[in-house]
């Protein structure tokens, strides 16, 4: 390796890991923003909490490493020719496809381990992410009681209490109503002027103690028939009593990963093409199936028609119809109008049915389409910063952040619109998930050709020069 080609890699990689790593929190931020809702509130561990972040992280992998590639290509190359040492290197013979070939080889492979990573860990982390948020959403809020309010948090039971003093404890006004264990003909409602509330030691079990209070219980008659039941009940006063409430339901579960695993979003690229050849299959066999179905009925109704008038002419056909009488006569036509309403039904679930595994086929091929559209989205944003960084002439974080950030908006929200499309059934997966792509080719082309004919843009050079 020569003193150029380590120069500039000392110079890109750098500013890769940076903007990759900023990039990547600020897109936790945002998954953060929008799932705040579902994890404030409910007790979670520090190491759920950040588990989740990994997975969450690992899946917006596909957004922060193009945006990274952009940006550190464009600050790179911007900085080299700002510093006049892109100048240089071209003095001493090198034309600006050997400067760049280090660098685009370094993509090559970047581009290679990310679509191993899209390949491999992509689906395991989807899984892992999917099982984890999913038991995050289904886990009830902890235990906290408010003025007024009734906490229904905790399985069979609903407790409120008038006022509530979070930091002893002690309650006013209490009312508690247990739900028997979801048995039928059992209830508790207990009543009581004031008490407090701790957990055990072990966190399982919620101890509040009462005083001055009364409680009705229903009790349950076994054995006895339903109208000859007197739903009978127990009050009872008391002074104190302490009930302990079981908290397991609180406890946070993690659901089985074997409710997702079968989802696209968690195959590989060798498992998307073996169901979507599975799906394809199955829509060849539903179209001859089609086709069979409409084949039986067209002989079935000629049948019909060959048994039924005995003559090929108009007035035979109403001379028969005739004889038979209204009453018979309007049998006959309820049966054909509910035997052409059964074919008509049946075709359109056959074709529902094809219409249903296409879309599926689509998400599959989505999915496929876009492991392979990471890795070349990497080379292909490479080639767009670095002619552009070399033509702007400015490094940092200025000018070059707010193009590559403009660049890449526009990039994802072609990508979008084309998975969107596809979605929509009106591009097929292949030219919808790689428009974003086809648009931008020519741009690349165009920014080389402008950077080897060394067509500088100065965006700043007039303001400049008025001062």
């Amino acid at each position: 390796m020569n003193r150029t080609t380590r120069l500039l890699l000392r110079s890109f990689i750098g500013p890769f890991v940076i903007t990759f790593l900023v990039a990547l929190f600020f897109l936790d931020m945002q998954f953060l923003w929008v799932y705040a809702d579902e994890l404030i509130g409910k007790g979670l561990a520090v190491h759920v909490v950040l588990e989740l972040l990994l997975y969450a992280s690992a899946r917006l992998v596909n957004l922060a490493l193009p945006l990274a590639i952009l940006m550190s290509s464009i600050m790179t190359l911007g900085s080299l020719a700002e510093h006049e040492e892109l100048t240089a290197l071209k003095s001493s013979g090198m034309s600006l496809r050997r400067i760049f070939t280090p660098l685009l080889v370094t993509m090559v492979i970047v581009a290679f381990g990310a679509l191993t990573f899209a390949n491999y860990a992509w689906p395991v982390a989807n899984l892992k992410f999917r099982t984890l948020l999913y038991s995050v959403t289904r886990k009830k809020p902890t235990l906290n009681l408010e003025d007024g309010v009734f906490y229904n948090g905790i399985d069979g039971y609903a407790i409120r209490a008038a006022e509530v003093d979070q930091e002893t404890g002690s309650l006013q006004d209490v009312l508690i109503h247990h739900h028997g264990g979801g048995r039928e003909g059992a209830g508790l409602v207990i009543r009581a002027e004031e008490g407090t509330m701790k957990t055990s030691r072990t966190g399982r079990f919620l101890h509040l103690d009462l005083s001055n209070g009364i409680s009705y219980e229903d009790r349950q008659e076994p054995g006895v028939r339903q109208r000859d039941r007197t739903f009978p009940h127990l009050q009872t006063q008391f002074e104190r009593q302490r009930i302990r409430i079981d908290l397991s339901s609180l406890d946070f579960a993690k659901a089985d990963e074997a409710l997702f695993k079968r989802a696209y979003e968690m195959m590989s690229l060798g498992q998307l093409t073996l169901a979507i050849d599975s799906l394809e299959d199955q829509r060849n066999q539903a179209a001859v199936a089609m086709q069979d179905f409409g084949a039986r009925s067209l002989n079935r109704i000629t049948l019909d028609r060959g048994d039924v008038f005995s003559s090929d002419t108009t007035t035979a056909h109403a001379d028969w119809l005739a004889r038979l009488g209204p009453s018979a006569e309007r049998r006959v036509f309820d049966a054909a109008r509910d035997m052409l309403r059964n074919t008509a039904q049946t075709a359109r679930n056959q074709i529902d049915e094809r219409q249903s595994k296409r879309t599926l086929s689509d998400r599959h091929a989505i999915e496929w389409h876009r492991k392979l559209f990471l890795s070349v989205a990497c080379v292909l944003l490479f080639l767009i910063g670095a002619p552009l960084g070399a033509i702007i002439r400015k490094g940092g974080l200025g000018l070059p952040t707010v193009l590559a950030i403009l660049l890449f908006v526009a990039y994802y929200v072609i990508t979008i619109m084309g998975e969107r499309m596809v979605r929509s059934g009106a591009l097929s997966p292949a030219w919808g998930m790689w428009m974003g792509t086809l648009v931008m080719v020519p741009a690349a082309a165009l920014l080389q050709w402008r950077a080897a004919r060394e067509r500088t843009w100065r965006p700043f050079s007039k303001t400049k020069a008025s001062r």
